[in-house]
C-alpha cells in the first residue's frame, strides 16, 4: 500500500511537470513568432482589401464617363491597378496560410508528445496497482499499528483517486484539442489550395486586361479619331452580325412545353454575381429599339450586369456545362466573346458571356455558386460587363454556322426566339 501511494504521488507529479514542460520553450517562441508574422500579413491583407474597394469604385466611376478613348485608357489603367493589389492580397493570403499551417503542425506535435507521455505515465501506474491490490486485506492491515492510521491512508488514497480523475479529464481535453487543430490544419490546406487556385486566375485575368491596353493602344496610336472609327466598325459588324443571326433564329421551330419550366417567381436560379446592379432590362428596352437594325422588335434576348474585369462569374445553378466557346476566334468583336452555357435539369438553361476568363469545360457538372469564369469585354462590349441569358433547355442548341458577315464559321448558342425567358421571372 505504501508503494501505491508512492507510486500515485510520483504520476501526479509527473502530471504536473508534464504540463509544465509538455510545450518546449523553443516551441513556444516559434508558435509565438508565427503567430506575430501572421498578425503582420493579415494587416497588409486588409490594408490591400481597402486599396482595392477604392480601385473598384473608380473603375465604376470611370465606366459612367463618355466612351472616349482617354477613359478608356483610364479604365484600364485602374483596372490593372485593382488586379495588382488583387493578386497582391492573395498572395498574403496564401503566406498567411501556409504560417498557419507551420503553427498548427508544430501544436499537433506537441500535443502527440504530450499524450503519449501522459498515457505511458498512466499505463505504468495502472500496471503498478494491479500488482498492490493483488496483496490480501489481511496482509495491508498487518503494515499498519492500527486501524485508524489504515483509514486515514484510505481517505488520502480517496483524494489522489479524485485528484486521477481530474488529470484523466485533463488528457480528454488534450486530445479534444489535437483533433480540433488536426481539422483546422486540414481547412488551411483546402483553403491553400483554393487560394492558389484563385491567384492562377486573376494572373490570367491581369494578362487579358494587359493584352487589351496594348490592343487598344496600337489599334488606336493614342488617336481619339482612331478610337471613335473603331467604335464604328464594331459597331457595324455586330448589327450584321446579329441581323444574320435573327435571321437563322427565326428559322428554328423548337416546341416549348410549359410545364417543363420551373414556376416563376420561384428563385430557382440564383445571381451569378456577388454584387448586382443591371445596366439592361430584357426584351423591348431604349438600347434595343435604338439598334433596331440589329434587333428587329426582338428586344434584348438576357440581362447585362455591370462587372468590371476579373469578377468571378457564378454558376446560377447546379447542372452541366453544355459548352463553352469564344466568337472572337471567328467574328471579332461581334458577339458573345467567350461564353459557358450550362444546363440546370429544370427545364432552364444559362448562358454567361463577355468573359475573359472561363474556369470550366463542356461536360463537367458545377455546383450552384461555383465560379466558372470571370467577366471581361470580349466580343461585342461597350465596357466589361455580363451578359447572362436564361434559356427554355428545349429550344436552345450550340451550332456551329458559317457567317457572310464575319467570312468565317463561328461556334456558339442559338435558340428559337420562343426559347428566350425573362431572367428576372427565375432570379
Amino acid at each position: 500500500m505504501h508503494k501505491f501511494l508512492k507510486l500515485i504521488c510520483v504520476f501526479l507529479l509527473g502530471l504536473f511537470f508534464l504540463s509544465i514542460f509538455s510545450v518546449p520553450r523553443v516551441h513556444a517562441d516559434l508558435i509565438e513568432d508565427l503567430k506575430s508574422k501572421i498578425d503582420e500579413r493579415n494587416k497588409v491583407i486588409k490594408d490591400l482589401e481597402v486599396e482595392i474597394a477604392q480601385y473598384q469604385s473608380q473603375v465604376e466611376k470611370t465606366s459612367t464617363e463618355g466612351k472616349t478613348l482617354k477613359s478608356k485608357i483610364a479604365a484600364l489603367e485602374l483596372t490593372r491597378k485593382k488586379l495588382s493589389a488583387e493578386i497582391s492580397s492573395l498572395e498574403n493570403k496564401i503566406a498567411s496560410a501556409n504560417l498557419s499551417i507551420q503553427k498548427l503542425n508544430i501544436q499537433i506535435s506537441d500535443s502527440e508528445t504530450s499524450i503519449k507521455k501522459s498515457v505511458q505515465s498512466i499505463s505504468n501506474t495502472l500496471a503498478e496497482t494491479d500488482e498492490e491490490e493483488s496483496t490480501s486485506l489481511v496482509e495491508t492491515l498487518l503494515t499498519y499499528k492500527s486501524i485508524s492510521s489504515f483509514l486515514d491512508r484510505v481517505e488520502t488514497l480517496g483524494q489522489l483517486n479524485e485528484s486521477l480523475n481530474s488529470e484523466l479529464a485533463k488528457l480528454k481535453t488534450l486530445k479534444s484539442q489535437l483533433e480540433d487543430s488536426k481539422l483546422q490544419s486540414q481547412k488551411a490546406r483546402d483553403s491553400l489550395v483554393t487560394l492558389a487556385d484563385s491567384l492562377t486566375d486573376k494572373k490570367k485575368v491581369a494578362e487579358y486586361n494587359k493584352t487589351q491596353t496594348n490592343k487598344l493602344l496600337v489599334q488606336t496610336k493614342s488617336q481619339e479619331e482612331a478610337y471613335r472609327k473603331i467604335l464604328a466598325q464594331k459597331q457595324a459588324l455586330r448589327d450584321s452580325f446579329e441581323k444574320e443571326l435573327l435571321s437563322f433564329e427565326s428559322q428554328l421551330k423548337f416546341a416549348i412545353d410549359p410545364s417543363s419550366l420551373p414556376q416563376t417567381g420561384s428563385g430557382v436560379l440564383k445571381w451569378p454575381l456577388d454584387k448586382v446592379r443591371i445596366t439592361q432590362q430584357f426584351g423591348d428596352t431604349d438600347f434595343a429599339r435604338s439598334h433596331v437594325q440589329a434587333y428587329n422588335g426582338r428586344g434584348h434576348n438576357g440581362i447585362d450586369l455591370a462587372a468590371s474585369i476579373g469578377t468571378p462569374v457564378k454558376s446560377a445553378l447546379s447542372g452541366k456545362v453544355l459548352g463553352t466557346g469564344n466568337t472572337d476566334t471567328a467574328c471579332p468583336n461581334a458577339s458573345y466573346g467567350k461564353w459557358v452555357l450550362i444546363d440546370h435539369h429544370n427545364g432552364l438553361t444559362t448562358l454567361y458571356a463577355h468573359l475573359s476568363v472561363i474556369k470550366v469545360s463542356a461536360g463537367q457538372e458545377v455546383q450552384t455558386g461555383e465560379i466558372i469564369g470571370y467577366s471581361g469585354e470580349t466580343g461585342y462590349a461597350t465596357g466589361p460587363h455580363l451578359h447572362f441569358t436564361v434559356y427554355a433547355s428545349q429550344g436552345v442548341e450550340i451550332v456551329s454556322r458559317p457567317s457572310k458577315s464575319c467570312n468565317a464559321t463561328y461556334i456558339m448558342p442559338v435558340g428559337s426566339l420562343n426559347a428566350y425567358l425573362n431572367p428576372l421571372l427565375y432570379l
